[in-house]
């Protein structure tokens, strides 16, 4: 076979050893199995992270619940079903009135941004990961010996931003202190609790009604609650003090958009994880936001049932008057807009732009789903219950926890109580339920041997030397049959 787009190639490392916890600091608490990822299709990364995967650049890992100091769980919201709660409402209407009136909020957001794998304690991947034997005629010039796997679809398009216009908007300084006049005055009467305004307008509305004895009209209408669109849209008038826009450009550097773009989003990274996280400069440099948030093993993809856009890894850059403010880091896959990362400029703190970047990020699965039936899913990577700061991903329902033991979805409502009562749960209250892609023949694991693919019973033939049966049926079990049965797993 000459080339392989349809592959996904990896290197698998294991993981005995523990790492320092991002949530309880435990210096050797936490633990994980990880592989390096050289490229990956978007369906054999849908599978992986359904079966509790995440990637962190290239090193694609999987915590180890019953072992690590604070359990993972992967989390799913329903797009299409969510509707934005009152902590979320109050989000969008803050942000309403920042753009409207020009005042930012006093204080920091109240709630853990939207950080989805490095402070939900990814790690870099091991230094060997780095020295493979893997060349690029490896990669590039596969040969086979088993009979071809069915191929991914791949047609290369010009991604761009559906959302937005490329042009920039001219550059204004944001304001930051409040207009004349907005602030307090010593003969106004004292504020009174808005429960009691609310009844007090439900009164007036109930007598003028029946005084005119006219029915409500459109009833129906007046009792449906406005949907996230709607709350959204409401934010972005054109008459505003500020002008918020959203624009999605891939993460390639072949696209003017990214590289006009890449200096201001590095600068604004470094900016990000000083102030927020507290990084040393050399931890947050050029090289390593490269390697962490712009290196993705995934493949644009295109597909004929698939969204305009196109599946692979992207960013949705948040321009305000003219200059990126924050960036949300997402992979688009078969099935789900995945949260990878978000950054944002510390200044603008007080707008929680952790919860509104969700928000959009929801509102823009729901507008995928309308080109793709079946990309109704946002994934918010790692919800850990023993972390409280780490459960508000959780707030965003209807949602379900991945079950570490059968891989079948719960509901989020059917877990809390098994994980406050156990450090570690099998989510899955079916006793005979199992896992229904469990290895079941190591033979048939595919494998990169000196250019050549070929499953892993025909491989122990030609090697001599130690076997490494043990390690393979371990990456096996992990990534799951069909998965062992498609991805090439390197050996040298």
């Amino acid at each position: 076979m000459a080339g392989n787009k349809s592959y996904t190639i990896v290197e698998y490392f294991g993981g005995d050893d523990g790492y320092r916890c991002g949530y309880c600091k435990n210096e050797k608490g936490n633990f994980s199995n990880g592989m390096w990822s050289h490229t990956m299709t978007v369906q054999d990364y849908q599978d992986l992270i359904d079966r509790g995967w995440r990637r962190s650049g290239k090193y694609v890992y999987k915590p180890t619940l019953k072992k690590t100091c604070c359990p993972q769980y992967t989390i799913r919201c329903h797009a299409q079903k969510f509707q934005p709660s009152k902590s979320h409402k109050k989000v969008l209407k803050k942000m309403s009135k920042f753009i409207s009136q020009g005042e930012l909020p006093i204080g920091r957001e109240d709630e853990e941004p939207m950080d989805s794998v490095w402070s939900e304690a990814g790690p870099r991947e091991p230094t060997k990961a780095c020295q493979s034997d893997v060349t690029c005629a490896d990669i590039t010039d596969i040969h086979q010996e088993v009979p071809k796997c069915p191929p991914v679809v791949e047609v290369q398009e010009e991604l761009g931003d559906s959302s937005a216009s490329s042009s920039e908007s001219s550059r204004k300084d944001p304001v930051y202190l409040p207009k004349p006049g907005k602030g307090a005055d010593p003969n106004r009467p004292p504020c009174r609790k808005a429960k009691d305004l609310r009844k007090e307008r439900r009164l007036q509305k109930d007598q003028i009604r029946q005084h005119a004895d006219v029915p409500n009209p459109n009833p129906t209408r007046s009792n449906q609650p406005k949907s996230l669109e709607d709350f959204i849209r409401e934010s972005l008038g054109d008459d505003a003090s500020h002008q918020l826009e959203v624009r999605l450009v891939p993460v390639n550097f072949e696209d003017p958009q990214f590289a006009v773009s890449y200096e201001q989003s590095v600068a604004l990274y470094a900016r990000y994880q000083m102030a927020i996280h507290g990084d040393d400069p050399s931890e947050c440099s050029e090289s390593e936001f490269r390697r962490f948030l712009c290196d993705s093993p995934l493949e644009a993809e295109s597909s004929p049932d698939g969204p305009e856009v196109g599946y692979g890894s992207f960013h949705q850059q948040y321009w305000l008057d003219g200059r990126i403010v924050a960036v949300g880091v997402i992979d688009i896959l078969p099935t789900c807009v995945s949260s990878v990362y978000l950054y944002y400029h510390p200044d603008f703190a007080s707008l929680s732009l952790g919860s509104y970047s969700a928000l959009r990020e929801i509102a823009f699965t729901r507008q995928l789903q309308k080109q793709s039936p079946k990309l109704s899913y946002y994934y918010l990577g790692f919800y850990i219950h023993s972390c409280p700061k780490m459960r508000y991903k959780g707030q965003y329902r209807p949602a379900d926890l991945l079950c570490p033991e059968t891989y079948a979805w719960v509901p989020i409502e059917r877990c809390v109580t098994r994980l406050d009562n156990s450090h570690y749960a099998r989510l899955n209250q079916d006793p005979d339920a199992g896992d229904a892609l469990a290895l079941k023949d190591v033979g048939r694991v595919l494998v990169l041997y000196r250019r050549t693919v070929m499953p892993y019973a025909a491989y122990t033939r030609k090697r001599k030397g130690p076997s490494d049966e043990a390690t393979v049926q371990q990456y096996a079990g992990l990534v799951g049959q069909d998965c062992a049965e498609r991805i090439l797993l390197f050996r040298s």
